[in-house]
């Protein structure tokens, strides 16, 4: 009944913490009746959203609207759309038997839902599933071990966004301008244009007319036309598995006041909290940054076996090159520290990128496997160590050396950078380049770059595209 309160037993968390659940399905319909209005939906108009990509964060986002949304559905539809054809190997159809009987809850849905004799075939290797398969009954081929809410899965792109009202974009930057351009195609008739939520966090560089960051919003604003008011970046230090099992945690969307402020009241949730930003390019850029430092943290942990000394020192040096980058990128880059630096520090914590690392160091995984890792997904922080080294070489960038006291391009003053791109792009050197790196006698005090950042003026505005 709407406006029904309904008090539930308490919850014992994961974090072991307790607390007592409320159903409050009359507010969570007021938030969605208000978000329809100020989109002008009509009684009998579905609220039409769709993820594009189902990566690990992409699909934890999309299960979150439907565990909260879902239920309401004379006025919303939420679906999600991935590729079809990609096949679950056997040894995670294997994991996954074992998850899904490791939860009772689980086991019994599927059983419920006449779905559970599959995945026993598949753990004898009598049937093959599919990654948009598994995915209607609430699994992740990213992130198997934390079972979502089951989904409505479209593997038809036009069928998924010809006239969604809200798109979110869950795709690697790698793969995001293809994807949309293939959209563009698809909204050629439409009246009005779709709000577009990215989650990508990686960007590309760009070198004419001048040296440039191209991000995943600005790839979907250049591929699809849709105004840039439209167009909106959602972030934060979280780890998704941890999200949906409602670890508390907060992000930032930021955009256009007209959408971030009433999309941040219809996407916060008790556990996780969104505020809003206007300064959308800026955020989006800092979360592909610090994807480049946790590959190399992985590295230092894997090879100085976890070594906090070790860690510790690394860490001084990759935050003052975040923090010297920042200084070239924005006006007022004390205004990013404290989100920059919480989700690198999540990043370096959990992260695919620090863990990938570690396995490059290992030597569980080789660079000729390429970037996009069974079980993972895309590891963005690869392509991004290339971007940012490409712009940052520039000599039209170039900035005063301390000690040499000429002009030199900003990526000599980065030595991790460096070092980074030459292990991972170049390959001239193995992991173990990147403590040499950090016991060069000749490197500086990270103190020192941080302070030629604060002390001269060194803002870019052309590398975001800005005159």
């Amino acid at each position: 009944m709407v406006g029904s309160i309904e008090v539930m037993m308490p919850n014992v968390h994961s974090n072991g913490s307790v607390s007592v659940s409320v159903s409050h399905n009359g507010g969570l319909e007021e938030k969605l009746d208000e978000f329809r209005r100020i989109l002008g939906k009509s009684d009998d108009d579905l609220l039409k959203i769709v993820g594009v990509g189902a990566g690990a964060w992409g699909s934890v986002f999309a299960a979150l609207l439907q565990d909260s949304y879902g239920r309401f559905r004379d006025k919303v539809q939420i679906r999600i759309w991935r590729r079809g054809g990609r096949a679950v190997d056997r040894a995670t159809a294997e994991h996954l038997f074992e998850v899904i009987n490791s939860r009772e809850d689980v086991l019994r849905r599927l059983i419920r839902r006449c779905a559970y004799l599959k995945y026993v075939e598949a753990r004898l290797g009598d049937r093959i599933l599919y990654a948009d398969e598994i995915l209607k009954d609430g699994f992740c081929l990213n992130m198997v071990d934390t079972p979502l809410s089951p989904m409505k899965v479209v593997t038809n792109l036009q069928e998924a966004v010809w006239d969604a009202d809200i798109v979110v974009n869950g795709l690697p930057s790698t793969e995001t301008r293809e994807v949309f351009e293939e959209i563009r195609n698809y909204w050629k008739e439409r009246i009005s244009p779709p709000i577009i939520i990215s989650l990508s966090k990686g960007i590309e560089a760009a070198l004419d007319p001048v040296p440039h960051i191209i991000t995943p919003t600005r790839m979907i604003s250049r591929a699809t036309g849709v105004p840039k008011e439209n167009i909106l970046y959602l972030g934060g230090p979280n780890i998704a598995s941890e999200i949906y099992n409602k670890e508390y945690a907060n992000a930032r969307i930021c955009g256009a006041e007209k959408w971030r402020i009433p999309l941040a009241k219809f996407l916060r949730q008790p556990h996780f909290i969104v505020w809003d930003n206007s300064d959308l390019v800026t955020h989006e850029v800092m979360g592909g940054l610090k994807n480049v430092y946790a590959i190399g943290a992985g590295m230092v942990a894997s090879l100085t076996n976890e070594s906090a000394t070790s860690k510790s020192v690394y860490f001084a040096h990759c935050t003052s090159e975040m923090i010297f980058i920042t200084h070239l990128l924005t006006e007022e880059p004390e205004k990013l520290a404290g989100p920059l630096l919480a989700d690198t520090y999540v990043t370096l914590l959990k992260g695919r990128n620090a863990w990938y690392g570690q396995m490059i160091a290992k030597g569980e995984l080789s660079l000729d496997m390429g970037d996009s890792i069974s079980g993972k997904g895309m590891i963005q922080g690869v392509s991004a160590v290339g971007a940012f080294y490409e712009l940052l070489s520039q000599s039209s960038l170039s900035v005063m050396h301390p000690n040499e006291k000429k002009p030199v391009a900003p990526v000599e003053l980065c030595p991790i950078l460096k070092t980074l791109y030459k292990i991972l792009i170049k390959r001239e050197q193995d992991s173990r380049a990147i403590l040499d790196a950090l016991r060069d006698e000749r490197l500086n005090d990270p103190r020192e770059r941080i302070e030629i950042a604060q002390s001269h003026a060194f803002y870019k505005p052309s590398l975001l595209g800005q005159p």
